[in-house]
C-alpha cells in the first residue's frame, strides 16, 4: 500500500449523488469546507467528467453515494486516466464497498474523507466495461465458475458473488444449492485470484452493485485491472 500525505492542503470536491445521499449527508458536509455539487443517484459522464477534469492532481473526490454511484465514478476516474485521484466515500447504508473495504457509515466518514490518507487498492474490472465498487450478483444458475485456473463451481447453484479482494484481485462466492430439501444449509465455496470467469446456461442477470442487467448473459469476466485506484481508508 502506499498512503499520500493528509488531506491538509489537498484540493476536495464533493459531490452528492441523489436525494438520499443528499438527505443523508447534507449537515455533514457542512464541515467539510469543500464545494459539493449536487449529481444524480447513478451520475453518467457529462456530469462527472467537468468535475475530474478540474481537479489537480493530487486532489481528493469525495463520493457521497450509494455503490452504483461510486462505481459510475470509477469508470470515469478509468476512462480519463485520472485513477492517481484520491477517492473518499461516503457511503450508503449497507454498502458492500464499505463492508469490502471497513469504511465507517456514520459521521465517522466525513472525518476519515477530510483527514485520512489515500490507499492504492485493487481495481475490478468486468468485461462488459464496468467496475466492481462492491459486489456484483447472479441469482441461480447452472454451470461453471473458474478463479484463474481453479474450477470453484460446476452444475447447479443458487447463486455467486464477485467483490473486490483487499489483498489484491478478485473474490468469488458461490453458493450451492440446499441440500435434502432445504434441511441442510448449502454449500459455499469462495476462492480469491486475479480473475474469475462465469459460464452458464441458460443465461441470467448479473445485477452489478445494485443494479440488475438489462439482459440475460451465459458468460460473464472479471479481472483484476493493471492499475489501482486510491481510497481514503482507515
Amino acid at each position: 500500500m502506499c498512503p499520500d500525505s493528509s488531506s491538509r492542503g489537498v484540493v476536495l470536491q464533493a459531490v452528492t449523488c441523489g436525494d438520499a445521499a443528499r438527505e443523508r449527508w447534507a449537515p455533514a458536509l457542512a464541515d467539510l469546507a469543500a464545494p459539493v455539487a449536487d449529481l444524480p443517484a447513478l451520475p453518467a459522464r457529462q456530469e462527472l467528467d467537468p468535475l475530474l477534469d478540474a481537479l489537480p492532481d493530487g486532489g481528493r473526490l469525495v463520493v457521497a453515494g450509494d455503490d452504483a454511484a461510486l462505481a459510475a465514478v470509477l469508470v470515469r476516474l478509468l476512462r480519463r486516466e485520472r485513477l492517481a485521484l484520491a477517492v473518499a466515500v461516503l457511503p450508503a447504508p449497507g454498502s458492500a464497498a464499505a463492508e469490502v473495504w471497513g469504511l465507517p457509515t456514520d459521521g465517522d466518514a466525513v472525518t476519515l474523507a477530510r483527514e485520512g490518507t489515500a490507499q492504492e487498492v485493487p481495481l475490478v474490472r468486468d468485461d462488459h466495461g464496468g467496475v466492481v465498487a462492491g459486489r456484483h450478483e447472479v441469482g441461480a444458475f447452472h454451470g461453471e465458475v473458474y478463479c484463474e485456473e481453479h474450477l470453484v463451481a460446476q452444475g447447479s447453484a443458487a447463486g455467486l458473488a464477485v467483490a473486490p479482494d483487499p489483498a489484491g484481485g478478485v473474490t468469488v462466492t458461490v453458493t450451492g444449492p440446499r441440500r435434502l430439501g432445504g434441511l441442510r444449509p448449502a454449500r459455499v465455496r469462495t476462492r480469491s485470484g486475479r480473475a474469475a470467469q462465469l459460464g452458464c446456461r441458460p443465461g441470467v442477470l448479473v445485477t452489478r452493485d445494485g443494479v440488475p442487467g438489462d439482459r440475460p448473459v451465459t458468460r460473464r469476466s472479471w479481472y483484476r485491472h493493471t492499475r489501482d485506484w486510491r481510497l481514503v481508508r482507515p
